[in-house]
């Protein structure tokens, strides 16, 4: 379904060449100070313009239809809308029938029997992350002091992510890349064991980003290399303060006060300029697909601030729990 959390919960909705895309944010606290300009920022951080994304140019304002009223929140739902303006479908109409290899058109042929909104990717887009920025500058306000920071640290398995890029680009293929995000000021208490587990909750919501295809917390996959007197972070203070961090902020899907970090995976964009070997949905014959259109070369200069926001909805859906049973 398309709901996520608690008592922090959100719902997004849309399509990426329908009339616009947005989200439902219910279990917001009545009186967080909330301007048009609050959303500035994170919307431009995620919008194109960079060597190697889209073309694609929509104004992405906010438009705010409830629970919001004298510049507060209210307490009540707070609903808000992103118009598409920009959106060229034809270039969608001559392969409408051909699924992309590596993209979700051929899952969604079969699970929606056809029926489902093909232009774009329709609800699979990655437009349908501009609604998660959105509820994420929301969290942001809820969780304050505690900040996050996420960046793109490579592209295509090269620190030179420019020139990565470039090379890419001049293939007409695509590249992936490796995102690391930090939060600091994280209090001790986060999340619960097992199943509720913060790496969990963190896990599900990332995944929810179109094209992450894994997630490491603090050592990650170096913890299998590694003895336990290596691993451990011998702890400093009262506070939980440790000497080094490979837990990576968070002891049996707790939060333990020292900073949390932790990576994921991008995969490369599924359209590309390179001609590929399909089927046809109609006829079931093989054939060559040759995607046109505006497409990003590296996504993954896109999501680092799509990451910092669900990691946010999962803090406030945790911090609000926290605070109704503390």
């Amino acid at each position: 379904m398309n709901q996520f959390g608690r008592l922090f919960r959100i719902q997004i909705f849309g399509e990426s060449h329908g009339p616009g895309v947005g989200v439902v944010i219910d279990g917001v606290p009545a009186g967080i100070p909330l301007q048009m300009s609050d959303f500035q920022a994170d919307i431009e951080r995620r919008k194109p313009g960079k060597p190697g994304t889209t073309s694609r140019q929509e104004s992405d304002l906010p438009i705010i239809q409830s629970g919001w009223f004298n510049e507060y929140t209210t307490g009540t739902p707070v609903m808000i809308w992103f118009q598409n303006d920009d959106q060229r479908s034809a270039d969608y109409q001559q392969h409408q029938n051909l699924a992309r290899p590596g993209h979700a058109d051929f899952v969604a042929e079969k699970k929606y029997n056809g029926y489902q909104d093909y232009r774009g990717g329709g609800h699979f887009s990655g437009r349908m992350t501009l609604p998660l920025v959105a509820a994420g500058v929301i969290a942001k306000k809820i969780i304050a002091p505690i900040s996050l920071s996420a960046q793109l640290i490579e592209a295509g398995g090269h620190k030179d992510i420019e020139k990565a890029v470039h090379d890419a680009m001049e293939k007409g293929d695509s590249i992936g890349g490796l995102v690391k995000c930090e939060v600091s000021k994280v209090p001790i208490g986060l999340g619960e064991p097992f199943f509720d587990s913060l790496e969990s909750l963190i896990s599900h919501a990332i995944f929810s980003i179109p094209a992450v295809k894994g997630i490491s917390f603090g050592s990650g996959f170096e913890a299998a290399k590694m003895f336990g007197s290596q691993h451990n972070d011998p702890i400093m203070d009262p506070d939980g303060r440790t000497l080094s961090n490979h837990a990576g902020g968070i002891n049996g899907g707790i939060s333990n006060g020292n900073p949390m970090y932790f990576q994921i995976a991008v995969k490369p964009t599924s359209s590309i300029g390179i001609a590929q070997q399909t089927i046809d949905f109609q006829t079931g014959a093989l054939k060559q697909l040759e995607i046109r259109g505006r497409h990003d070369a590296c996504i993954a200069l896109r999501i680092p601030v799509v990451v910092e926001a669900v990691t946010a909805i999962v803090l406030a859906d945790l911090f609000l729990i926290n605070k109704k049973h503390g």
